[in-house]
């Protein structure tokens, strides 16, 4: 085996064991505040420090490199995607540029890539207020969503119908700049906004794995979502092959012009009445249980490409992976009333069902629920398997109307 050496930065304590189990040396860049438990045993080495801090952590790598000597850099966490760019940058290793992360990161600056590039898209401006978005929906016409440039979660996100609720958007969206007391806020800050034509048709992520800029797309997720909000997503979605062909050809393209080369991606794209359209895509892999998702249907692990593949320990991926026979799953997110968590009801049924891969309430007795206007809302995931995409979606949903989480209004001063 390989004697090979690899830096993650931040993430799951799984990505370290899977590099372990392959033979591969692993030094831990960590977040000080979001040291897991496990994590250092996991680890041949473990450097804590707060990884947002380019100036800081730009010594330390270039300290842990010459000890260490690390070749490749990854990070399945949104909030250090940049820091593995500026690492690659600063050493000269192979994988993406920084460049090319803020090219994901920014929705805008995305927007102006795919247009320079020719790629069919959307029209989109940044705005700094009402005026700018009425302006907008003046010259391209309603609906329009109106968003943060480096929004995640669908923080912030906002359909906009007609002129009339142009102010209360703004004033809503707005609102977020300079919050630091949000979950994850502090990693994921916000300041500036952009509003973007709204793309019509049924929503799907698109799970890809690049090499040496050839792209596999290896599965397709069809999305679940009420508003701006993801309720659910399924595998294998319920394309026709002609469908399927489309998306496929599209974020290859996409990625291309993007300038991603090797790693994982997580495109979200709509099928719309003009052709695919991104809405938006992120050089890591997708959350909500998606890469759980992908190994029961596909029999590929994500998070074990991201950490092998950069080494060619594992088989390089075709085009597009087609499902294992008979596979398919769904996930669906738990949301309660908001209020204090007085008692979660139906688990021991559930958990017995033997279509169940997993459930979690994500809440105790005592937990506040806020209400429904992001992601990061939702209290719980219930994952199920079937024979069949429409079983595994009717199973999830079934599974889910027999949790019950109670709660009871709280009081405010």
């Amino acid at each position: 085996m390989d004697d090979s050496t690899i830096l993650i930065v931040g993430g799951r304590t799984e990505a370290l064991e899977k590099a372990t189990a392959l033979g591969i040396k692993t030094v831990f860049l960590q977040h000080k505040d979001r040291l897991l438990p496990g994590q250092v045993e996991a680890a041949d080495v473990t450097l804590l420090i707060d990884y947002t801090d380019w100036e800081a952590t730009g010594r330390l790598i270039r300290a842990a490199h010459e000890v260490y000597g690390f070749t490749r850099v990854m990070s399945l966490s949104e909030s250090a995607l940049e820091t593995v760019g500026r690492i690659n940058d600063l050493l000269g290793l192979e994988g993406t540029p920084h460049e090319v992360v803020r090219r994901f990161r920014d929705k805008l600056e995305m927007r102006g890539v795919l247009a320079a590039a020719g790629l069919p898209d959307v029209a989109a401006e940044l705005v700094d207020g009402p005026e700018a978005i009425a302006a907008f929906g003046e010259a391209h016409g309603y609906p329009l969503i109106l968003k943060p440039v480096d929004g995640v979660g669908s923080r912030g996100v906002a359909r906009i119908d007609g002129p009339q609720e142009v102010p209360v958007a703004w004033e809503t969206t707005s609102s977020l700049r300079g919050r630091t007391d949000l979950e994850l806020s502090r990693f994921h800050p916000v300041d500036r906004f952009l509003v973007e034509q709204y793309i019509d048709g049924p929503e799907y992520s698109v799970e890809a794995v690049s090499a040496k800029g050839e792209h596999s797309v290896v599965a397709i997720t069809e999305k679940i979502t009420e508003g701006t909000v993801e309720r659910g997503h399924a595998q294998p979605a319920r394309l026709t092959a002609r469908q399927e062909s489309e998306l496929v050809s599209y974020i290859g393209e996409f990625l291309t012009v993007m300038g991603l080369r090797d790693g994982l991606s997580h495109t979200e794209v709509r099928l719309s009445s003009a052709g695919p359209r991104v809405i938006e895509s992120h050089d890591r892999v997708g959350g909500g249980r998606i890469m759980d998702l992908t190994r029961y249907v596909y029999g590929i692990d994500l998070e074990e490409y991201a950490v092998a593949g950069p080494f060619g320990l594992l088989p390089p991926l075709p085009a597009a992976p087609a499902p294992r026979a008979g596979a398919a799953a769904a996930t669906r997110f738990l949301t309660a009333e908001p209020g204090e968590v007085v008692e979660v009801q139906g688990l021991d049924e559930v958990r017995a069902h033997p279509g169940l891969i997993d459930v979690d309430p994500g809440v105790s007795p005592g937990d506040l629920v806020r209400a429904v206007t992001e992601n990061f809302d939702r209290i719980g995931q219930l994952v199920a398997r079937a024979g069949s995409t429409d079983a595994a979606v009717e199973l999830c949903e079934s599974l889910v109307d027999k949790i019950t989480v109670r709660t009871r209004p709280t009081t405010t001063d």
